[in-house]
């Protein structure tokens, strides 16, 4: 039996999305591209923090820490608050909405609760995710409001998130310095650039290694290694818009990779210097990043000029 040739067509033509984005569940939002499984967005009750949890490559391996998600044999388990990805910040208003955490709760935690999704979209080029969180204090009251805007990209090697969030608060807010910030990863033990592992820093200055990467202002940082006998890495962009710009980096040999705008004091050894920032009501707060995942290390990977076409592409 022959078919005709415009149901030859259509049969070879994708049934679904590249990248596909569902709510499985009230707790989770799930994104897959090009029909394979990248991350799950938790944003349930249960949860003191939004966060991305695992990041996967191209290739389907978990970039991202295990715990305390998950147990896997040989990771550490120190700091339970470093969950996949999120954005948050150890000091606003003295509360702390980063090392607040259903395993060790803090005395002075804050807690960002979603307040709803507002939209999921799914495409052939990329897709989005964008939902409105409250910062709220020890009483439920609000300080700030957070929408946030996520889009991934499909690309077949690639795996490319562009995250643009707002920051709107409902009283005076005051973002402390402290180096317990911002946008941050926590990284597979394998990718850890501590002596033991195979991970390597580097920053756009081409500096080398947690000693002259950690507290220094940068566009960007690349964290690479090996995972499961692949050479693998993730970058993290900062937009040339974004307050303090370029900004520091709290990123450590032990898998710990953040982006911090308030931090100032910490990482130059100064308590005289401040680097918090206050916002006042009427005002906002705007920060957008890139975070890639590529296959090789920061050369073979061109970081360099995937930072240049992230700034021409994102105005």
């Amino acid at each position: 039996m022959k078919f005709p040739v415009f149901s030859a067509v259509l049969f070879a033509l994708p049934l679904c999305a590249q990248v596909t984005i569902t709510q499985p569940g009230g707790d989770r939002i799930s994104i897959n591209i090009d029909g394979k499984p990248f991350t799950e967005f938790f944003i349930g009750t249960e949860t003191y923090k939004p966060y991305l949890y695992p990041l996967r490559s191209s290739s389907g391996k978990s970039i991202t820490r295990h715990y305390p998600m998950e147990e896997f044999a040989g990771e550490s388990h120190d700091h339970p608050h470093h969950r996949g990805l999120w954005f948050a910040h150890g000091d606003v208003n003295g509360l702390d909405f980063w090392g607040n955490d259903p395993i060790h709760p803090s005395a002075k935690g804050g807690k960002i609760v979603l307040k709803h999704v507002d939209g999921l979209k799914s495409g052939k080029k990329s897709g989005s995710v964008t939902a409105t969180f409250d910062w709220n204090n020890q009483e439920g009251t609000a300080l700030l409001t957070e929408h946030r805007l996520m889009v991934f990209h499909a690309d077949p090697a690639l795996r490319i998130v562009d995250f643009d969030i707002t920051l709107t608060p409902h009283q005076k807010v005051t973002f402390g310095d402290t180096k317990e910030g911002t946008f941050a990863i926590r990284l597979a033990t394998d990718l850890q650039a501590d002596g033991k592992h195979t991970g390597h820093i580097i920053n756009a200055q081409g500096e080398q290694g947690e000693k002259n990467c950690w507290g220094i202002k940068s566009d960007w940082v690349d964290y690479y290694g090996e995972l499961g006998g692949e050479k693998l890495g993730v970058a993290i962009f900062d937009h040339p818009q974004n307050p303090g710009h370029p900004v520091r980096w709290h990123v450590r040999g032990y898998g710990l990779f953040a982006a911090n705008p308030f931090g100032l004091s910490d990482f130059i050894h100064d308590k005289l210097q401040h680097g918090g920032m206050t916002i006042e009501p009427g005002q906002t707060l705007r920060f957008r990043y890139r975070v890639l995942i590529h296959p090789g290390d920061v050369d073979s990977a061109n970081i360099a000029g995937q930072y240049k076409k992230y700034v021409s592409s994102v105005k």
